[in-house]
């Protein structure tokens, strides 16, 4: 039984702004909640403005009072979350060179220990401490790790307000200590030149826009760091990798659907750029270096070149640093485009060639003799799965390394001999309070739509678990960016599966469940998909015993807390709460602001209502704030960070005001703000768990499943 809170819920003071766009008019009362300086904000959150600081204050008071009475059942569930995880646990070691590197926790450690030993056995290093980082700050999270070429130096980063604006730093690996190149306001990662005397980094500008790559010299300050390449379009992304040779850094600028790949030899001490080929508008290619026995390099493209909707695997030569750009027509094929078969992901070894593919809804891991051209897969047995494929540190290798998991199965990570077809067990996910996948059931289901599509649901529940409609059920979905949501082992997710939940994965369109098309089918003109998907994914579970109307939490974080605050508006009538975390729900504000740091990069997945009617209008026909009305919602929990530079804290602070001046007397809408933490929310594998904790007991005694 959940009873109210004496404390009333805050009441946004309104303080209207209006304007016109495309000739309809638009007015905010809530947009003072938007702090002027909030570029200030994200890099110091006690920057924040009196007012704005005060109301937030004031909705933390009320959802600690509205959550009071859950404060025993949080407790017992995070001590059930904590107790499934290995209190020691540590990663499998990745062999480079002669160590081999890996991180694990101490007991009862919330942060990471990178460490390394000499490669096949040896005395452990201790190389960054993350418990010791952290002491005495309210967050921190580790970023890029990466060993210079001569293992001498590793160049490392951590975020230390959630902001995602990272420090590299440098540790001398022979004397134990930090060097005092520090290197601010950084996306993370470095990429080493092959003489190790420096690296190249991603800087983040004022608006948190990577837009630059620079190189640093050791012993050099920051200041005098040298830019390499400038990208002057604020819509596309700038990112930085390095080939699995490490021959060439990789500069990858792109946004949602075009892409443009620059190369710098990293043995080249000009840092010379070398574009790949130029962008071409709904074009997207990633690239992989082979160097060939006579000395001449060849490139291996994963693209969508051509209408190669869910993409294929092309090869050109790389050119010379004399020669001009190339062009796609210098690409020839070597796994052609077939539709329906989405390839993912590739890793290029020395001998081999390996891809990660989704066909049927179900991936899987290709392997293919650069040599002969003979190809095999890696089979698995279970009906819906997931699985993550990872090349490890080296090139010259026969071996790569995937994670296995289903619903019911935990992680398996294994060592796979590409040669002799042999996989080797290396570490089997342990939950020390016990688990057995005897006692549980997953299944795929497919619901259908009103425009004849069927959308994929994974399902996890108990043997015993009737399903008669009596069961509460958890419906997670995202649908956005073509990102997947796999069918994999959460020890989270056995909490509410053990107490009667049936809990439930949407793979909707916006996602590449079902390939490329899936993925186009739930963007632009055609996001409201994602919405319906969701919605006929909660109707059919219903219709089949899985549930009942009112008897589903639907729960959805970042775009997927965008899903969260549409479907309230479209459905409320389903729903028996909902939990919206981070949730992008100011969307045509957002859009409609090109100073903000993601808005010009994600016009190409949303529109962009400023320069396109047809754009402006669709987004306002679904915008959850601005399709709020005086309709019966369910209770609603809102989460946000005060630093989150992806979804800004005011993006929820508005839509609760909004909600809680349509409907005063309605269900209660809590909204909790971590004015410590960002997109990610808590830092500290522990503290996490407490902000799981806090959602599973909302939906528990929501759903009197407590």
């Amino acid at each position: 039984m959940v009873t109210s809170s004496p404390i009333l819920p805050p009441i946004a003071e309104k303080r209207p702004s209006k304007r016109v766009v495309h000739g309809i008019a638009l007015q905010d009362d809530y947009a003072w909640l938007r702090a002027d300086n909030w570029q200030d904000v994200l890099r110091d959150g006690s920057t924040l403005p009196a007012d704005i600081k005060t109301h937030l204050e004031q909705e933390n008071r009320y959802a600690d009072a509205q959550l009071a009475e859950g404060e025993h059942l949080r407790a017992v569930l995070f001590e059930e979350l904590k107790g499934r995880i290995k209190a020691d646990d540590s990663s499998v070691p990745s062999p480079d060179g002669p160590f081999d590197y890996y991180s694990r926790f101490r007991q009862g450690g919330q942060h990471r220990l990178f460490c390394r030993r000499p490669r096949g056995g040896g005395e452990e290093t201790l190389l960054l401490d993350g418990d010791a980082l952290a002491k005495g700050k309210s967050f921190f999270a580790f970023g890029g790790f990466a060993p210079s070429p001569d293992h001498r130096l590793i160049a490392w980063s951590c975020d230390e307000n959630g902001s995602e604006f990272h420090t590299i730093r440098l540790l001398d690996t022979s004397k134990g200590v930090m060097l005092t190149d520090n290197v601010p306001d950084t996306e993370g990662e470095a990429v080493w030149l092959a003489d190790g005397s420096g690296f190249y980094y991603v800087r983040l500008d004022e608006n948190h826009r990577a837009s630059s790559v620079w190189l640093h010299l050791l012993a050099t300050p920051a200041g005098t760091d040298r830019l390499i390449y400038e990208e002057a379009d604020a819509g596309m992304f700038v990112g930085l990798s390095q080939t699995q040779s490490r021959r060439l850094a990789v500069i990858d600028i792109h946004d949602h659907e075009t892409s443009e790949v620059r190369v710098i030899r990293l043995e080249d001490g000009d840092s010379r750029v070398h574009l790949i080929a130029a962008r071409q508008e709904g074009v997207q290619y990633e690239i992989e270096h082979r160097p060939l026995p006579d000395g001449k390099d060849q490139l291996l493209i994963l693209t969508n070149f051509d209408d190669a909707e869910d993409f294929r695997i092309m090869t050109a030569p790389l050119a010379t640093p004399a020669q001009a750009s190339s062009t796609q027509a210098s690409w020839s094929d070597l796994i052609p485009h077939k539709p329906g078969r989405y390839i993912l992901d590739i890793v290029l070894l020395a001998d081999w060639l390996v891809r990660l593919e989704r066909e049927d809804g179900l991936p899987r891991i290709v392997i293919r003799s650069l040599s002969s051209g003979e190809e095999h897969a890696i089979d698995f047995a279970e009906e819906a799965y997931s699985l993550a494929l990872d090349g490890g540190m080296e090139f010259a290798t026969d071996r790569i390394r995937f994670v296995y998991s289903s619903m019911t199965t935990p992680a398996e990570t294994y060592d796979y001999d590409m040669r002799s077809r042999e996989r080797v067990l290396r570490k089997r996910q342990e939950v020390p309070s016990g688990h057995d996948p005897a006692l549980y059931v997953t299944r795929r289901v497919f619901a259908p739509t009103a425009d004849g599509e069927s959308v994929p649901i994974s399902l996890l529940y108990r043997k015993e678990t009737a399903l008669d409609g009596s069961a509460p059920l958890l419906l997670y979905g995202y649908g956005a960016y073509g990102l997947s949501m796999p069918a994999q082992f959460s020890t989270n997710a056995l909490s509410l599966v053990d107490r009667g939940f049936v809990y439930a994965i949407a793979h909707i369109r916006g996602g590449t469940e079902k390939g490329w098309r899936w993925y186009r089918e739930g963007k632009l003109a055609k996001k409201p998909n994602t919405f319906q998907d969701f919605i006929a994914a909660g109707s059919y579970l219903a219709e089949r015993g899985f549930t009942a109307r009112k008897r589903i939490v639907a729960h959805g974080g970042s775009a997927g807390g965008m899903l969260m605050g549409a479907v309230a508006n479209l459905a409320p009538d389903l729903f028996g709460a909902i939990v919206a975390e981070v949730p992008f729900v100011d969307v045509l504000t957002t859009m409609l602001d090109d100073s903000l740091p993601l808005t010009p990069p994600e016009w190409p997945e949303w529109g962009n209502p400023i320069e396109d009617e047809a754009a402006f209008r669709t987004i306002l026909s679904y915008s959850p704030v601005d399709n709020v009305a005086a309709r019966p919602y369910p209770p609603i929990l809102a989460l946000a960070g005060l630093t989150d530079p992806r979804v800004t804290y005011w993006e929820p602070a508005k839509w609760v005001a909004r909600l809680r001046e349509k409907n005063p007397q309605g269900n209660p809408v809590i909204f909790k703000v971590n004015m410590d933490s960002g997109h990610g929310g808590a830092s500290g594998r522990f503290e996490r768990l407490k902000e799981v904790a806090l959602v599973q007991a909302f939906a528990l005694q929501r759903m009197g499943a407590a």
